[in-house]
């Protein structure tokens, strides 16, 4: 249930991005969109790391959300299912781990992404994509948890 009055006969969705604010909630669900739309991180990666801050936030939405691509149609639920145990997986790729690594310590302990971490990284991901993933994770987590406080996440139509 929303924690915020959501007018009658509006979607919650529609009234937070498109009503509440326009022009931040405009700019918020536009910015939500380009990253699904523009992301050019292999879907995988993507993946792993948008799940991890589904787990983290404990979106609703999200955790049933599935992304697809092209014709390429959505990853398969063996992802999903090795997200949560990153660290010892060896169902996922060294780059799919350390997305959803990044994404796990972006939400719960950014102040220790460490030189061993950024080295790890950087022999992996090139500095547009950290850019990239970055941006990808900020928006995962904060429009996630905007969802969540304001009671909305279970009405999110991505």
């Amino acid at each position: 249930m929303p924690t915020i009055d959501i007018p009658d006969g509006l979607d919650p969705m529609t009234y937070v991005f498109g009503k509440a604010s326009p022009a931040i909630g405009g700019a918020a669900a536009g910015f939500s969109g380009s990253v699904y739309a523009d992301a050019s991180l292999p879907l995988r990666e993507f993946e792993a790391a948008r799940y991890r801050i589904a787990q983290i936030n404990d979106c609703q939405m999200c955790l049933t959300w599935r992304t697809e691509r092209g014709e390429s149609g959505p990853v398969g639920e063996e992802l999903y299912a090795e997200v949560a145990q990153w660290q010892t997986s060896s169902a996922l790729t060294v780059r799919e781990r350390l997305a959803a690594e990044y994404a796990e310590r972006y939400a719960v302990d950014h102040r220790n992404l460490d030189d061993e971490f950024w080295g790890r990284m950087k022999a992996e991901y090139s500095n547009d994509e950290i850019v990239e993933l970055t941006l990808c994770v900020a928006q995962w987590l904060g429009l996630g948890r905007l969802n969540q406080v304001l009671g909305i996440d279970v009405a999110c139509s991505i």
